[in-house]
């Protein structure tokens, strides 16, 4: 017999404690320490393949600064009003009036001191936007964001296991790394479909078929 699930599974949010750092140390380093203080570094270009941890930390970026009573704004393919922070995810996706107003948004935020962290899937010289915001965007630290390897992924699948309050076995992580594609998004998702699974057959204990079954079902 099933159950309802009744969402008591704990809410995951990224953090920029639950990031996996892998070979983004010095990223992390930088962005907690402009985070932290109003003298460092006030814009961000991250740039990486999919699924390597961009939106992660912006998002995390932003809910730091709130937790330090900054406000503080996420988007993702659009441009937001200003706020203290400012993060912009998949700046690729900008139409010609985005791309405009994200210039004038650096602007503004230049000159009150405000932060922007904007995120795109190539450097700076390679994005398709306007000159002068592309120039603009690669006038703060530019970071690459390195994909996490098969060591670094399983350290980042049982942290988020742990996060919602289930055992994941080495064996379960095996077959989901070997079977599945590549990208974190992918597999974090799976987990959380894997541990609803569970719920649903009263089921606390996650196992490879009960994932063969998740993973079916996609």
């Amino acid at each position: 017999m099933t159950q309802l699930l009744l969402g008591i599974a704990p809410q995951w949010l990224p953090t920029l404690d639950n990031f996996v750092v892998g070979r983004n140390q010095e990223l992390h380093t930088a962005l907690r320490h402009a985070l932290s203080s109003t003298g460092g570094e006030r814009g961000f270009y991250v740039w990486g393949e999919a699924g390597s941890g961009k939106s992660h930390l912006l998002q995390a970026a932003v809910e730091r600064a709130r937790g330090n009573g900054q406000s503080a704004v996420y988007a993702c393919g659009t441009v937001p009003d200003a706020a203290q922070v400012v993060a912009v995810d998949d700046v690729e996706a900008l139409d010609d009036a985005a791309q405009i107003a994200l210039f004038a948004l650096y602007n503004r935020l230049r000159e009150s001191g405000g932060m922007l962290l904007v995120s795109g899937t190539a450097a700076p010289t390679h994005l398709h936007l306007r000159d002068d915001l592309r120039t603009r965007l690669g006038w703060g630290l530019v970071y690459q964001v390195h994909a996490l390897n098969d060591e670094e992924k399983t350290q980042a699948l049982h942290q988020h296991a742990q996060a919602r309050g289930f055992e994941l076995p080495n064996e379960v992580t095996h077959y989901l790394l070997c079977h599945g594609r590549r990208d974190l998004p992918y597999l974090l998702g799976v987990l959380d479909e894997l541990d609803a699974h569970c719920l649903r057959l009263k089921k606390r204990a996650a196992s490879v078929p009960l994932l063969k079954e998740v993973m079916r079902s996609e």
